[in-house]
């Protein structure tokens, strides 16, 4: 039986738009947070889209991820409304998001990052492993010349994007711990957001 699927905003999260400066001029960013503000609660999470997308892909599991913590999606440069970079790379990405970090005064962040925007996701870990806590990714594409990210690490496996426990994976994320959502048939950002945020905060909320 197909799961059904749960979309219903969390009554204590409020969403809204905004734009922040960068490097490279100004990053349009959804955000959802709860009436507490989420900074005394738990890590920030920035989600970090694919290439082609942009910041609408996480509109479903914004609401149901921020009951407790407060979430950043910001349109990637020359993705979405946000101006673009020089030149279309991890590291490009990456700067960005950590200039979005300081604009926001973060000393601290989580990570969510899904097909190329793991990608991304890995690039600002490795550089900057004073800002960036743990690193959920789901769906890793090969991606060649990445840097090594050594934060605790959840690799999310689902039947869109399936890489398995494979070398290059490990070799990038050494601490990484491995889950099947193989009963995922479709993108479970849109199918099942609910489920896929709860797997998100499980590991995100753990001690160490």
């Amino acid at each position: 039986m197909p799961k059904t699927r749960n979309r219903s905003v969390p009554a204590a999260v409020r969403s809204r738009r905004a734009y922040f400066d960068c490097r490279f001029g100004q990053l349009h960013v959804r955000t959802a947070f709860p009436t507490t503000g989420g900074f005394d609660e738990q890590v920030p999470l920035f989600c970090v889209h694919d290439d082609g997308s942009s910041s609408r892909a996480f509109a479903y599991l914004l609401p149901q991820i921020a009951a407790n913590r407060s979430v950043y999606a910001p349109d990637l440069p020359g993705s979405g409304e946000s101006d673009p970079a020089p030149e279309r790379t991890f590291a490009a990405n990456a700067a960005a998001l950590a200039d979005l970090a300081a604009d926001l005064r973060l000393r601290e962040i989580d990570l969510l990052g899904m097909r190329q925007g793991a990608g991304t996701a890995v690039q600002l870990a490795a550089t900057r492993p004073d800002l960036v806590r743990r690193l959920v990714l789901s769906a890793i594409p090969p991606v060649e010349d990445l840097p090594v990210a050594s934060q605790p690490c959840l690799v999310l496996q689902v039947q869109l994007g399936r890489t398995g426990t494979s070398p290059w994976v490990q070799a990038i994320v050494p601490n990484a711990r491995f889950k099947d959502l193989a009963e995922f048939a479709a993108d479970p950002l849109q199918s099942e957001p609910a489920e896929f945020a709860r797997q998100v905060s499980a590991f995100l909320d753990e001690r160490g």
